[in-house]
């Protein structure tokens, strides 16, 4: 007896099953972890928007109900007070719009010196610290415990102080013939109305090019020949040679002022006001004792064995400094030494207190004068993050470029 094979199961041929649609189904998007997240991302955003729009409309529309204009056009209207330090041309009948730029550039203009102070006082003192001079040591131990352990406005506050009780134009210290210091400020030689910044920006950028590109020759050649390239002072030629030589070519366009006494006042020159002072001095001496003890704590996490190897080749403690301690200690530098100088950066809002025309400050006038409140907070809200991110990204770019890495 035979089976029939189209009956039997062993002889039948297996069934198909029919082509999965490759559509998209909602149960398995649900069955999906990231798929979950997204949506549970895109909703809490939703929610957050709707409630932002929520609260922006009901203020604008109380606003609205009390006669109060809002948008930004503001901006563009007449301000009608006046700045006492501007970097750029500014008078009363500016707009809002050009208050807001010369509160940025105060604010760059005293963060960026204050930063520069900080980093190389850091350096030195962090430095210092680990010195086995006892004095020298002692010396920045105690400048890291004053000025870390006391609070950054009443530092600024000491230094406003101090600065308005020097004695005036008339009696005002003389430093050299070149530089005055009294309660009007710092006066010191600074460029005419008619000098040409950009050529020794210029200068400075090519110098710096310069410099790099002879650094990275140097450390080449060390390292296929254990020949070393004295860098410094060519370093120092170029920094100051190539602005100079553009100021030759171009007919020496920058034309250079002497401060000099006249009438009641100090006049020529670059004028720092004592506010400017004050916040300078502030900003940079504290934020310097933090940044020592991260410099310290980076040169402590390079290992002593690498620094024995190189001392028993010969090198000596300054090079050794510059070519093995620094450059492994820059990995654990740079990362909280950006926090610092965005903390640097935030607190020269600080500057409201002694009568510095920064942004924060600016900012206030002008939303008293306007009436803007909540255009004028976030513009200014809106400034400070663009600023610190800023900072924030090119030092984590730097920070990348100075990483070890493997090959």
């Amino acid at each position: 007896m035979t089976l029939d094979s189209a009956s039997s199961p062993l002889g039948s041929a297996p069934r198909r099953s029919p082509p999965r649609k490759q559509a998209f189904r909602l149960n398995g998007m649900w069955h999906d972890r990231r798929a979950r997240g997204v949506v549970a991302q895109v909703a809490v955003i939703s929610v957050l928007l709707g409630l932002g729009y929520h609260v922006v409309a009901n203020a604008q529309s109380a606003l609205a109900q009390r006669g109060i204009e809002t948008g930004f056009g503001f901006l563009f209207q007449k301000a009608g007070f006046a700045i006492g330090e501007s970097p750029i041309p500014y008078d009363a009948s500016d707009t809002y719009l050009r208050a807001y730029a010369v509160g940025v550039l105060n604010t760059l203009k005293v963060s960026i010196a204050a930063i520069v102070l900080a980093s190389i006082l850091g350096l030195m003192i962090g430095v210092a610290r680990l010195s086995s001079n006892l004095i020298v040591n002692r010396l920045a131990s105690a400048y890291v415990e004053l000025f870390r352990n006391t609070p950054q406005l009443l530092q600024i506050v000491f230094w406003y102080i101090l600065a308005v009780a020097l004695p005036g134009p008339k009696q005002a210290f003389d430093l050299g013939g070149l530089a005055f210091l009294s309660n009007r400020g710092l006066s010191m030689p600074g460029p005419g109305e008619n000098a040409r910044i950009w050529l020794v920006a210029i200068g400075l950028i090519i110098a710096v090019v310069l410099v790099r590109m002879l650094t990275r020759h140097a450390a080449r050649k060390l390292r296929e020949t254990g020949t070393q390239t004295p860098v410094l002072v060519p370093a120092v030629l170029l920094l100051l040679g190539c602005p100079a030589v553009l100021w030759l070519l171009f007919g020496q366009p920058a034309d250079i002022e002497i401060p000099r006494l006249q009438g009641f006042n100090i006049r020529g020159g670059l004028q720092m006001s004592p506010e400017f002072l004050a916040l300078f001095l502030g900003l940079s001496l504290y934020i310097a004792a933090f940044i020592a003890e991260i410099v310290r704590a980076g040169i402590l996490a390079v290992d002593r064995g690498q620094i024995e190897a190189a001392e028993a080749m010969g090198l000596r403690h300054s090079d050794v400094l510059r070519r093995v301690t620094l450059p492994q200690a820059l990995r654990v530098i740079v990362p909280p030494a950006t926090a610092q100088y965005v903390s640097l950066i935030k607190n020269s809002s600080l500057g409201v207190l002694i009568g510095y025309p920064e942004l924060f400050n600016l900012n206030n006038t002008i939303l008293v004068s306007s009436g803007n409140t909540l255009e004028a907070i976030a513009i200014m809200m809106a400034i400070y993050l663009s600023i610190t991110a800023s900072v924030a990204l090119l030092m984590n770019l730097y920070n990348a470029s100075v990483q070890l890495k493997e090959r």
